[in-house]
């Protein structure tokens, strides 16, 4: 059978090749594996290398969550315990383990989150900011359309190629978690700065060798894919440049993008659709934020408040 570190490697490997998840998805499960198992070897006495999965039961794997809680956040625990289930899930299905020592341990309950959005005035004032004098000023102002116009994920942004726009139809096709494939409608005005980014890059894209309608959609300066940590720097700085105080990422105008069309009067299962959310369940947090602007309005004017 192996030690668990081999068991750890080929789940890993059946969480990419079959299950399609995400490089970055997978180097968390990996993290988190290998943290539980130096827990388990120290606990045990043991070396690094823990060899028997059979030492491993419901109240160790409650002990290892019980230290968890004086360091670290219910999200990050909640993580780690999803990371034990589905690993112990795979060994049992494979017939390494006969059953699932972490199946029983309830997910710790999680505190109400309200997801930080930006207001329509403030969002507006950020898509006027970058210099369209400027290629990276017409770069920079395309990102920000196309993130408040279709609420992508930075990782979906920036693996855009060119190939997958349709500008004339005013559709994106994106791939997200877990290699989902969705096709999302873009505004006019976000199709319009694209429009005008593509045109003044062609010499730049032929420089390097890609063709008229491929090779990726965001370029940094040398000609190559703009990474997300380039996305995360120019929101954070125009963001500042427009006087919000409050800390914004790209994330952040995927919330507010959600936030707006419940706003607008669209309804949780379109969104749902649009963010590539699985579960209406994760959409329904934005039902919090309408609420309290409800409450808002409401306090200012009913004559019984």
């Amino acid at each position: 059978m192996g030690s668990i570190n081999d068991l750890i490697t080929s789940f890993l490997r059946y969480l990419q090749t079959e299950k399609g998840y995400s490089n970055h998805t997978v180097r968390n499960y990996d993290s988190d594996l290998r943290q539980f198992i130096r827990f388990v070897a120290t606990k045990k006495g043991l070396e690094d290398n823990v060899s028997d999965i059979d030492i491993i039961d419901y109240k160790l794997i409650r002990s290892y969550l019980g230290e968890l809680f004086d360091t670290s956040r219910r999200t990050t625990i909640a993580r780690k315990l999803s990371a034990l289930k589905s690993f112990f899930r795979f060994l049992e299905f494979r017939g390494y383990s006969p059953s699932n020592p972490a199946s029983e341990i309830a997910t710790p309950k999680q505190e109400r989150h309200i997801p930080t959005y930006i207001p329509i005035d403030d969002m507006f004032a950020m898509l006027e900011k970058p210099d369209r004098e400027k290629i990276s000023g017409l770069r920079d102002v395309a990102i920000l359309e196309l993130l408040y116009s279709s609420g992508l994920r930075v990782s979906e942004l920036v693996n855009l190629n060119l190939e997958h726009l349709d500008l004339k139809a005013r559709l994106v096709r994106v791939s997200g978690k877990g290699g989902k494939e969705r096709v999302l409608p873009v505004g006019r005005k976000a199709i319009t700065a694209l429009i005008e980014y593509v045109e003044h890059t062609a010499q730049q894209r032929a420089k390097v060798g890609y063709s008229r309608d491929q090779g990726p959609l965001f370029l940094n300066f040398r000609g190559g894919r703009l990474s997300a940590r380039s996305v995360h720097r120019l929101v954070k700085r125009y963001s500042r440049e427009c006087g919000i105080t409050t800390e914004i990422s790209p994330h952040s105008i995927r919330h507010t993008f959600a936030t707006h069309l419940l706003d607008g009067g669209a309804d949780l299962r379109s969104i749902q659709e649009l963010l590539g959310h699985v579960n209406l369940s994760t959409t329904q947090k934005y039902t919090h934020v309408s609420i309290d602007k409800l409450m808002e309005v409401y306090d200012k004017s009913h004559p019984r408040r």
